[in-house]
């Protein structure tokens, strides 16, 4: 039996009905020398709605220079810090709906202190401050939508 390919039509369905299902707006998926990426536009409140785009499939892959990005990364304003989200999924600012956040503006965080949590096909992710410092602001609201590396905190470090 042959492998299917991302220009096989029932594999790329098959993707977009998997992202439908599980409400991610966007996945990239890479395989042997072929990449796949497909976004779709998801109006506030409904889950479920938007037609996926392909943005580009059967590319091949590109190579990878040494060492990742870590979840922080300095921004030119003011240098601060982005604690960016490491995957797509929903935002909790707090570990339950009757909990206080883990974290608010103001408050001192080191590397290990958690401050929020990604949910991300029905598994919380504890997301780390990977830097010390303060918040200085929170970029997305309570069960709001994320990408991957989008910036969830502004942090001064110290």
């Amino acid at each position: 039996m042959a492998k299917e390919s991302f220009t096989d039509n029932k594999r790329v369905r098959d993707l977009i009905k998997l992202m439908t299902d599980h409400s991610v707006t966007e996945l990239e998926l890479v395989e042997d020398k072929a990449r796949i990426r497909l976004k779709r536009d998801m109006p506030t409140g409904a889950v479920g709605a938007g037609a996926a785009t392909v943005i580009s499939a059967a590319v091949p892959a590109p190579a990878t220079a040494g060492g990742a990005e870590g979840a922080a990364a300095t921004t030119q304003a003011d240098d601060l810090v982005a604690i960016k989200s490491p995957m797509v999924g929903t935002f909790y600012a707090a570990p339950n709906p009757d909990s206080d956040p883990y974290v608010r503006a103001g408050a001192s965080v080191t590397p290990k202190s958690v401050v929020c949590v990604i949910e991300a096909m029905k598994v919380f992710n504890e997301i780390h401050a990977e830097v010390a410092g303060t918040v200085v602001k929170m970029m997305v609201a309570n069960g709001q939508a994320v990408e991957f590396n989008q910036p969830l905190f502004m942090v001064r470090p110290d």
